[in-house]
């Protein structure tokens, strides 16, 4: 029977993948519908603010992708080892994440607020977005720590199968953001017009409170994770090992990615304000269209891994076809219904027609790669982590990156000056060569083991 055909017809395969998707799609779409607001009242600033809060932000993006790292490589270990009721090595897993968390966090705060300036020269030649960039830069690197634990505490839950928690909780955190983005970054209710320090402010108060609520659940009212101190440091050796084979090439993975697409920014940097504000505000829009892919990528994660590490080697084989076929048609579905919905949406910025008409042609180029960048999040993201072979991973995204799209990007802008809209495309095409490489390693089937029984 046709993979899509038995993929629609398993209901019990349905209603278990749609239940860590649909909210882990909806707390990353709260997220991502949270910063299109914050870019729409920061862009009723200027097109300068848009681009220094966008640039300054790709920053953050790298330290964002190094915890994704973290998280994901801790993720691959801790959903086979809930899937074995391993909630030992669980705590263990978090301790150790934790202190790397802390130490990377500290290392991006301070070079954000000692030096913002050099962050921003790395992006742009403009002095306004720069001076524009560093006031928001010394105040918004205090959210960096408070993120790193926040998304710690998210990916465990998740691997716990624990997803409703962390959508409550990113609700409280958005709603806050949006109400304090509005009194401060324009002196409402009595309070100073801060702008984008305002935004920074915002941000801050939110994530505090995010991740307080999250601590609570954590460890208060959930006995599973609820341990003394010595429960959660104190690393065998076999544990360690596991842990630096399986995570520590996700880690490096995700951080190799992360620099070689901010090196796209800088590339767009210098083709001036209007380039990247189009790109930024395409960029809002393209990540609200992920989102439902990143749930994918998150529920095929939890999904194998609790089958793999419980030893349902078989169900897992049968789970990932079905999770590939289901990508393919939703990619479809949500592809069409953002095309649809993208000229209304643009219709929400303030912003000049040259860079309106930009940023529209982006996110038609972006939709037009949707099937193959779902493909790639369920079997990079999802599939082979899920399984532990994440060298591959990693061989798979840097090479796109490096050998492909970022040699485009600097050709394209500063060689050949071709329009954004152009540059962007080319771009974007490594996904198509990722999905190759990704399906080619896939039916290999070399990531369908049990790692809990590895430790």
């Amino acid at each position: 029977m046709n993979v899509f055909v038995r993929t629609i017809k398993d209901k019990e395969f349905l209603s278990h993948a749609f239940s860590i998707i649909l909210p882990v799609a909806l707390q990353l779409l709260i997220t991502t519908v949270t910063n299109m607001v914050d870019t729409m009242m920061i862009g009723s600033l200027g097109t300068a603010t848009i681009s220094a809060v966008g640039l300054a932000n790709k920053f953050f993006f790298v330290f964002a992708l190094l915890m994704f790292g973290i998280n994901s490589g801790s993720g691959v270990l801790n959903a086979q080892f809930f899937g074995n009721r391993d909630f030992y090595h669980i705590r263990k897993t978090f301790g150790l994440c934790a202190i790397i968390a802390l130490v990377a966090a500290s290392g991006f705060l301070s070079f954000a607020f000692f030096n913002p300036a050099g962050v921003m020269h790395i992006f742009t030649d403009s002095e306004e977005a720069t001076e524009i960039g560093c006031r928001y830069l010394k105040t918004v690197c205090f959210t960096y720590p408070l993120f790193g634990l926040t998304t710690l505490l998210v990916m465990v839950l998740r691997s716990m199968k624990k997803v409703r928690v962390p959508v409550v909780t990113s609700l409280i955190s958005v709603t806050i953001n949006i109400f304090l983005n509005y009194t401060l970054i324009f002196g409402h209710f009595g309070a100073p017009a801060l702008g984008v320090r305002g935004a920074a402010l915002a941000t801050i108060i939110a994530r505090a409170v995010e991740l307080s609520a999250l601590i609570f659940y954590a460890f208060v009212k959930n006995r599973e994770l609820r341990g003394r101190l010595s429960d959660f440091i104190g690393w065998e050796k076999s544990f360690l090992k596991s842990f630096v084979r399986n995570s520590v090439p996700v880690i490096a993975n995700e951080l190799f990615w992360g620099l070689g697409t901010t090196l796209y920014f800088v590339a767009y940097g210098h083709m001036g304000d209007a380039a990247v504000a189009a790109v930024t505000i395409s960029a809002t829009f393209t990540d609200i269209l992920c989102t439902v892919g990143n749930g994918m990528s998150s529920a095929t994660s939890v999904i194998l891994g609790n089958e793999m590490g419980a030893g349902n080697l078989e169900k897992a084989d049968d789970y990932g076809k079905k999770l590939i076929a289901l990508a393919v048609m939703l990619s479809v579905v949500c592809g069409t219904i953002f095309l649809i919905l993208r000229g209304p949406l643009l219709n929400l910025y303030d912003v000049a027609p040259e860079v309106r008409a930009n940023a529209k042609t982006c996110m038609t180029i972006f939709t037009m790669y949707i099937p193959p960048i779902y493909v790639n999040l369920v079997i990079v993201v999802g599939i082979l982590r899920a399984g532990g072979d994440t060298r591959m991973c990693f061989l798979i995204d840097t090479s796109g990156v490096w050998l492909l799209a970022v040699p485009i990007a600097f050709l394209g802008s500063l060689v050949w000056h071709l329009p954004i809209t152009v540059v962007y495309a080319m771009v974007t095409f490594e996904e198509v060569y990722k999905c190759t490489m990704a399906l080619l390693r896939y039916r290999k089937k070399k990531w369908l083991k049990n790692l809990a029984v590895e430790v």
